[in-house]
């Protein structure tokens, strides 16, 4: 292919990493009139692209098979999208690329990387002169090509050189698009990270919906799709739950007996974004009871043999594991248990962004980022797997107040747990008392419990701290820290 020599003909942009991810947000840049160079190892996946580029419209997309011809064919300031598997791929990719590139040419990583690995990238990428950025991606398949969440951090120079590119690519809501600057460093990387985190919590919560409905309830596939459909068309509306609605109506056309969902096994995967989030809260003293409780259930779930064993062991100890949707003779009553799931999920949900949001607060505090949360909830509301309706509320709790504590005492969002919690405590005795596990609506609910009481039973731990290990306390009435000698004094006591 012949290399481009002109400054006309020279590409805006670059894109390297030509998987499905790759092509689509290359093909959404095409489409919005920037003109692009893409290059893949494989050069298949180049003749794939082309061919797409075609077919959509005759999209401005240049194909290269070699990584110095791709990078020569980009005008200056050089900036090049990288979007491999994260980890050692990306260094290889960034060490073919590099011999090319020149002072103040820029490298952005659009994949699912580790904040501190594109920190580590940031300065060796400046010891040569070069921008870089590590800009979270979210949307999936679907988003990268029609309007993905964008989420840069890194050089805000590299950010200005293609703002123009990212605000026509992004998704678009009535507030703008769907990408800020999110700030220096992995910045980006690490509220990425967080969103998915956000999202394995709203994932398990509506898959407890689902569950304590099917189970308790006795619904049927056909009557799930519906009552998720109507949720979608209110204040639960959101990606997530209008998909579940589309699920219940798949059938399964492999056997084309039921729907598929039923088909499915029960092991759920993960690539590891969940876990870092859960870490990084331990790490940071954060409380994030609901998406550790989520990890956890995919965890659990990926126990299946030891499950189905462990199911058959409890029956012969003669435990009553089927679950039936009745309680001591009488029948529940769906209607009210349908909206009380309704709003026990809602409850648990703000529970789960608030957990999420606080994350976010803290590492920005320890780091210097200087988080706009309003912000990040704003460029949630398009594009991204976690969009939805509420994220407005949330962009707007945090304008009010860029310093309010925790979301749950937002005065909104405050009114909005007392009028459902009565609900929210029906659905989870109810599947306690069922036996249907719903890890991910209690934790919310312990999470809630705990943070609104002034006094814990803290008090009686500290105490225990400090008679075996003299970790010392203190007092309600008196200021100091304090030392009893606990065993001595308990001897006295018994005499």
């Amino acid at each position: 292919m012949e290399s481009a020599t002109t400054a006309q003909a020279l590409s805006r942009i670059g894109l390297a990493g030509l998987a499905v991810m790759g092509q689509n947000l290359a093909l959404n840049i095409a489409e919005k009139g920037f003109p692009i160079s893409v290059y893949n190892r494989t050069t298949s996946k180049v003749d794939e692209t082309l061919d797409r580029a075609d077919s959509e419209g005759k999209l401005p997309l240049i194909g290269k098979y070699d990584p110095r011809d791709f990078v020569l064919s980009i005008q200056r300031p050089r900036s090049v999208i990288i979007l491999v598997k994260a980890g050692a791929p990306v260094d290889q990719t960034i060490a073919t690329l590099g011999e090319y590139l020149e002072p103040g040419d820029t490298i952005i990583d659009g994949g699912n990387e580790w904040y501190e690995n594109t920190e580590r990238r940031i300065k060796e990428a400046e010891g040569k002169g070069l921008l870089y950025l590590g800009m979270g991606v979210s949307g999936g398949e679907e988003g990268a090509r029609n309007g993905p969440s964008l989420m840069p951090g890194g050089s805000h120079e590299a950010y200005m050189n293609i703002r123009d590119i990212l605000e026509k690519v992004a998704a678009q809501v009535e507030d703008g698009p769907c990408v800020t600057y999110i700030g220096e460093g992995g910045s980006g990387n690490f509220v990425k990270m967080v969103h998915n985190g956000i999202e394995y919590g709203d994932m398990q919560l509506i898959s407890e919906a689902y569950d304590v409905l099917k189970n308790a309830g006795g619904l049927s596939n056909s009557e799930l799709a519906d009552i998720f459909a109507e949720w979608n068309r209110g204040e639960l509306e959101s990606f997530l739950v209008e998909i579940t609605a589309d699920i219940f109506n798949v059938k399964d056309e492999l056997t084309g007996n039921g729907e598929l969902v039923d088909k499915i096994l029960d092991k759920t995967g993960m690539k590891g974004t969940g876990k870092w989030t859960v870490q990084q809260a331990a790490e940071l003293s954060i409380a994030a009871p609901t998406i550790a409780a989520s990890l956890d259930s995919r965890y659990m779930s990926g126990l299946k043999d030891e499950r189905e064993e462990a199911s058959e062991i409890f029956k012969k100890e003669g435990m009553k594991v089927e679950i039936s949707s009745d309680i001591n003779g009488s029948s529940v009553d769906k209607k009210r248990l349908i909206d009380d799931v309704r709003q026990a999920l809602y409850a648990s949900k703000i529970c789960s962004y608030a957990q999420g949001m606080n994350l976010l607060r803290a590492k920005s505090g320890e780091k210097g980022w200087n988080l706009n949360l309003g912000e990040m909830a704003r460029i949630w509301k398009g594009g991204c797997i976690i969009r939805a309706v509420f994220l407005d509320r949330i962009k707007k709790a945090y304008q009010r107040n860029p310093n309010l504590a925790n979301l749950m005492v937002d005065p909104e969002f405050a009114r909005e747990m007392v009028q459902r919690q009565a609900a929210w405590r029906r659905v989870v005795g109810l599947a306690v008392q069922k036996g249907i596990s719903v890890p991910g609506m209690s934790a919310s609910l312990q999470y809630f419990d705990t943070y609104r009481r002034s006094r814990l039973p803290a008090n009686l731990v500290q105490a225990q701290r400090d008679y075996f290990g003299a970790h010392t306390y203190e007092r309600v009435d008196m200021p100091g820290a304090y030392h009893t000698e606990w065993a001595k004094h308990a001897r006295k006591a018994r005499v």
